[in-house]
């Protein structure tokens, strides 16, 4: 079983103070919150309310949960989070 980690989420490769600010506004502040949450709805909740969000927060999102850094992510790892956020998007769209 794997442990939750209570570590702030900018100890995690790829996500800096600046992101850690932004998950913070969501309610996002340790690995723990970030694996519970997932990275795609975090993202595009993030997407949603502030301006300026791109797919590489996406990207060091999942990367740091997968310890690797953002630029290491496969190519169609990326894809896939490309569809997540899709399917993500039009199952709990605000206009429902």
């Amino acid at each position: 079983m794997r442990r939750e980690s209570k570590a702030p989420i900018d100890s995690l490769l790829s996500l800096g103070p600046k992101s850690a600010k932004w998950l913070a506004a969501i309610g996002i502040s340790t690995e723990a919150a970030l694996r519970r949450v997932g990275p795609v709805p975090a993202y595009v909740q993030l997407k949603r309310t502030r301006r300026g969000i791109s797919l590489n927060l996406l990207y060091s999102m999942v990367g740091g949960l997968e310890g690797v850094h953002w630029t290491e992510i496969r190519r169609t790892r990326r894809l896939e989070l490309l569809l997540e956020v899709e399917d993500h998007e039009k199952r709990h769209s605000p206009h429902q």
